[in-house]
């Protein structure tokens, strides 16, 4: 098999190429094979040290009056690299096997060096361990698969989310983790799902759409409705009052389009990409801050304030239904929340989100006055029954420290036109496959290992944001709870499939020097890089705000943005298998790692406490 060998952290200006079907970024490794990281000794180039400033190779030649030196430590090097691999075996393999109690897995270790940051051999062997699990005995791809073919779409509260909920708990317990729980937060909302839908023009040509109802919306009966489509401009505020006086009275029953097409532009690369070192470099330099040319939370409340107006027309007109664009190409369909969860508001009327391209056809039409008439299916159900949500909890506890946690997490919602791989069925997989491995090698952890999967992350980060306050601080005040001491770090997916290429420290100087040298032995696996950079929208921000240390990975984009993002693409065909061994590679092995350091991660200063969050 080919082995990849390891790489020093990324050089400013080398390239690579971008690709549409990904190549595979990890070769499974059999026990006969597979070569382990090197020692400190063996590494050809120098980790970065700052995250502001990335190395290139040391591959300079010595002075021949050193080459000696260089001999015998690689000579050393060399013999450990044989020897871990015979203390490495794990025990026998099972699909769900827990790791038998041997005298390595139990009792403390006492190979492991003093304060420093580079693994240990001790460390090595586990990450050996690791490694094989990871890759020769993978479930992450059946566990994808039960989250998004059998449970998908996994929207807040919905009937399906309760049902993944539940298999999961289930699944935890068969690996035999410990105090594996929901946890209830809230109030959340009611809950909402879809139960049929289906579009067509049928004047003046029969023509199938492409289309979804927004989420928290009613629908149009328990039958298909007829009607004809109207154009009724509305994308200003001038507009709304024109509409108003010129098309009172005159939309009863219609299907209504009030925005212009959306240009489409040809795709001229690839939709999947892979990091350059050139970018991954790029990443690992700071930035500095502008100066903000607007507020965009003032222009986000100026588009929901003309939104509202519309649809309160709109409402009041009777329409049968707000036919929108969808903003993305290709036939490819966002369709998010267009209604309200709380069952005490008023009335909201069905929204429609149709394919850019098919929404264009239909706009084009009316604009030539060639009458148009739609026929469509659209049946939601709302649950008003709990209005509360969940979180996920389980551990592995730990030893001597084991009042002290480390946390791996990952929102568990999704949107609902598709089901939800990649936003975020690969980071809860990834986690969940993460903390099964650790179980299954039984790899001695001193603090205890906890996975949190959140839900209501799309809403707003609700569910991370409910479990710090509860467990943590709350960060309008700043008041510190016992167990803010004990955490001492949390680590998140939510970047899609993409194999792992590095992490963000979120401006935490300190842990640069650890990380670095923590990310050698997966060199050779991609993780090569550090930004000091923060990076937002996801969980790891809910323990940030409250000082705690979150770090979010630098994941390959692969098809994210471009798509299956919050898309009715986001299936588990869009999933690589091999990035996702990668992942659940990387992340159980950073939680061994911060599990046994005898120091806990370094933390930020404390920030103040933030003022409450603008309510749309």
């Amino acid at each position: 098999m080919t082995h990849f060998l390891s790489r020093p952290p990324v050089v400013a200006g080398a390239s690579s190429s971008r690709f549409r079907d990904p190549a595979p970024s990890v070769t499974p490794h059999s026990e006969t094979s597979y070569v382990p990281p090197p020692s400190k000794a063996l590494q050809t180039g120098e980790c970065l040290l700052s995250e502001i400033q990335t190395r290139g190779a040391e591959g300079i030649v010595r002075k021949f009056s050193t080459l000696w030196v260089t001999l015998i430590a690689t000579a050393i090097g060399l013999a450990t690299a044989m020897v871990v691999p015979v203390a490495a075996q794990a025990p026998g393999h099972g699909k769900n096997r827990v790791a038998e109690k041997t005298p390595e897995s139990t009792a403390p270790d006492t190979t492991r060096g003093g304060s420093g940051d580079a693994p240990s051999a001790s460390d090595l062997n586990a990450i050996y361990r690791i490694k094989d699990e990871g890759f020769n005995h993978s479930q992450v791809m059946d566990i994808m698969s039960y989250l998004t073919d059998v449970y998908g779409p996994r929207l807040t509260n919905s009937p399906n989310v309760k049902e993944a909920g539940k298999w999961t708990i289930d699944k935890l317990n068969e690996w035999q983790l410990a105090n594996v729980h929901q946890e209830s937060w809230g109030p959340f909302g009611r809950g909402w799902s879809n139960e049929r839908f289906s579009a067509q023009m049928i004047a003046p040509r029969p023509f199938e759409l492409i289309a979804y109802p927004k989420a928290w919306t009613p629908g149009l009966g328990s039958s298909a409705v007829t009607a004809d489509a109207v154009l009724v401009q509305m994308t200003t505020e001038e507009e709304v009052a024109k509409a108003q006086k010129d098309f009172a009275g005159q939309l009863k029953g219609k299907f209504v389009l009030t925005a212009k097409p959306q240009e489409i532009t040809p795709h001229y690369e690839a939709d999947a990409h892979r990091y350059t070192d050139a970018e991954l470099a790029e990443m690992a330099s700071d930035e500095i801050p502008a100066a903000r040319a607007q507020d965009r939370a003032a222009q986000f409340r100026a588009m929901r304030e003309l939104q509202t107006k519309v649809q309160k027309f709109l409402l009041d007109e009777g329409v049968a239904a707000w036919i929108e664009t969808s903003p993305h190409d290709d036939g490819t369909v966002i369709a998010q929340s267009g209604g309200s969860r709380d069952p005490k508001d008023p009335p909201t009327l069905p929204r429609i989100a149709l394919a850019s391209e098919h929404y264009g056809r239909l706009y084009r039409l009316l604009q030539k006055k060639i009458p148009v008439t739609l026929q469509i299916d659209d049946e939601n159900k709302f649950y008003d029954d709990d209005l509360n949500s969940f979180n996920i909890v389980g551990e592995i506890p730990g030893t001597d420290k084991a009042d002290q946690v480390v946390m791996i997490g990952g929102h568990f919602d999704s949107w609902h036109p598709a089901t939800g791989a990649t936003d975020n069925g690969a980071g809860s997989g990834v986690m969940l496959e993460a903390i099964r491995i650790l179980k299954a090698t039984g790899v001695k952890m001193r603090r205890t290992v906890r996975i949190g999967l959140w839900t209501g992350e799309e809403e707003g980060l609700l569910g991370s944001r409910a479990y710090v306050k509860e467990h943590f601080a709350d960060p309008e005040k700043m008041d510190l709870k016992p167990e803010h001491a004990k955490l001492d770090a949390y680590y998140n997916v939510d970047n899609g499939t993409g194999k792992i290429r590095g992490i963000y420290l979120e401006h935490n100087e300190a842990v640069a020097p650890l990380f670095a040298e923590w990310m050698k032995p997966f060199n050779n696996l991609g993780m090569t890089t550090l930004s000091i950079r923060h990076t937002g929208g996801t969980d790891h921000l809910s323990f940030d705000a409250v000082g705690l240390p979150g770090f979010q990975f630098i994941q390959d984009p692969i098809d994210y943005d471009t798509r299956t993002h919050h898309t009715d693409m986001d299936l588990y065909e869009r999933i690589q298998e091999p990035d996702m061994k990668q992942m659940a590679v990387i992340v159980a092995s950073f939680v061994y790692l911060t599990a046994n350091r005898d120091e806990m991660i370094p933390r930020k200063p404390l920030p103040k406490p933030t003022p409450p969050r603008p309510q749309f």
